[in-house]
């Protein structure tokens, strides 16, 4: 525990160590690298080598094998602090299954989360997802979603790409009075299914092509608060299954019986 309170109270430390894991460097690159002077890091080399963490060569410093696996150790643990910085912001939103993945799957999460200054940040990611696909299943899309993505999903959708929706019927209500021809339009072609379903989870499952997103939704308004991607293939499971559990409940919706 004193090692890893000593590597954690300056911050140069830890990348003085891992950059040492690269290849050898000399103090003055060191110094360079971490912004600090150069008695400070001369006693931190000189700490390094007292725990055998590093050995000199020639003029430049090289990490040994304890000081690789240290190195290793430390940088996994502050990537898992910064993952588990990033979901903290929107664990109350996540499915309860997202924790029960192990946490080398929390790290193939990329989050993209909304704030005061960029609301619409996880939208633009989700628009940039669907430009990279051929297929979209997603299961309760959302107007606060799919409302800034329509041009872009009646560009695809007019480009071929196979897209079904599952969501509350309010909401297929919603774009059908509001982009009534293009609605119409859309849903009357081919690759393009319309389904209504009165139960479904609180968050949005999206399957695309090489990635599975989840959207965390205010239970009551709807706001995207965030929009997770990943290609983990247990999460691809978990999302299939939810998917195919809630497909066979979904009815077509019918364009003229929504508008009305």
């Amino acid at each position: 525990m004193g090692d890893i309170a000593y590597l954690a109270r300056s911050e140069h430390r830890v990348t003085t160590l891992v950059a040492l894991t690269e290849r050898p460097r000399s103090r003055s690159e060191l110094c360079e690298l971490t912004g600090v002077s150069s008695s400070t890091m001369r006693r931190t080399l000189d700490e390094f080598d007292g725990r055998l963490w590093i050995r000199k060569d020639g003029y430049q410093y090289v990490a040994t094998r304890l000081g690789e696996a240290i190195a290793s150790g430390m940088t996994a643990l502050i990537e898992r602090v910064e993952t588990e910085r990033t979901l903290r912001d929107v664990w109350r939103w996540l499915p309860g299954e997202i924790g029960e993945f192990p946490f080398e799957t929390w790290s193939e999460l990329t989050i993209t989360v909304a704030d005061p200054d960029a609301p619409y940040r996880p939208v633009g990611r989700f628009k940039s997802l669907l430009r990279e696909t051929t297929t979209v299943r997603f299961l309760r899309p959302e107007v606060a979603l799919m409302d800034l993505c329509f041009d872009l999903l009646h560009q695809l959708i007019g480009e071929g790409v196979e897209m079904t929706l599952i969501d509350r019927p309010e909401c297929h209500t919603y774009f059908l009075s509001t982009y009534p021809d293009r609605s119409v339009e859309m849903i009357q072609r081919d690759n393009f299914t319309v389904l209504a379903h009165d139960n479904l989870p609180p968050y949005g499952i999206g399957l695309l092509d090489g990635c599975v997103t989840i959207s965390c939704y205010e239970r009551d308004c709807g706001t995207v608060h965030a929009l997770i991607d990943t290609e983990a293939p247990a999460v691809r499971e978990w999302a299939q299954s939810v998917y195919e559990a809630h497909r066979p409940g979904a009815r077509q919706v019918e364009p003229r019986r929504s508008i009305e």
